[in-house]
């Protein structure tokens, strides 16, 4: 039998990229109103009527980031709060949980982060992430994915030309979510350190440069030697 999975915010862009992949996973994909990870009851019910062995934890809030700073309520209620929920759930029953953080964890000065390196989120999104990270990692049967990944195609006509980050785009990253399901602790995902301007030249030779005057951290890149050896193998 394959190995079931609930995936939390099964209509997300994310997920519908992983819709798309062939695998030996059994993927339950369950939306908002299917999977409501405000209530313990809600997922209660999922738990007990899929039997799942893991829990792939995409619900949340993300973009516009702006949206965490005008609404913290929400931002804490869906990234921190479900989270929590999700968790506490999935303890009882030994299921084990794969949570997607961000590299925006990371305090973005110096780049090259390993995961054991210290953390300093820089906005209230990146908060709002690592305190969902902060119920994950009080349970050890999890998995807590720090991924940086955009939309494809690039999204934008001007792109940063001195912020450095690790963008892949989702359809990559899902690829590689699923190499690495079976491992426990932290793993950075992304793509190879550079800046967003010179990847995204890559795709769209129109792109113009921008400069970050505040608004990203320069240096949020990490190091992804934890990944490359697990797909090695």
């Amino acid at each position: 039998m394959p190995t079931k999975i609930i995936v939390t915010g099964g209509e997300s862009r994310f997920a519908r990229e992983l819709k798309k992949i062939k695998t030996n996973y059994k993927l339950i994909f369950r939306n908002k109103n299917q999977l409501n990870i405000l209530s313990s009851n809600s997922i209660k019910k999922n738990l007990k009527k899929f039997k799942p062995k893991f829990i792939l934890h995409l619900a949340g809030l993300s973009r516009p980031m702006k949206l965490h700073d005008k609404n913290i309520e929400k931002s804490i209620n869906l990234n921190i709060i479900g989270t929590s929920n999700i968790v506490k759930e999935a303890a009882k029953l030994n299921i084990k949980v794969i949570y997607l953080s961000t590299s925006y964890v990371y305090p973005g000065t110096k780049g090259n982060y390993k995961e054991i390196d210290p953390l300093k989120p820089w906005n209230n999104y990146s908060w709002s992430k690592l305190g969902g990270e902060c119920a994950v990692q009080m349970y050890k049967n999890s998995l807590v994915v720090r991924l940086c990944m955009t939309q494809k195609p690039f999204l934008h006509n001007k792109a940063y030309s001195n912020v450095k980050l690790n963008f892949i785009f989702q359809d990559k990253a899902a690829n590689l979510l699923l190499k690495i399901l079976n491992k426990k602790g932290i793993i950075n995902l992304g793509g190879p350190s550079q800046t967003v301007y010179k990847f995204a030249k890559k795709y769209d030779k129109s792109i113009k440069k921008k400069l970050s005057k505040g608004e990203f951290p320069l240096r949020a890149d990490m190091n992804l030697g934890k990944l490359n050896k697990i797909i090695k193998k």
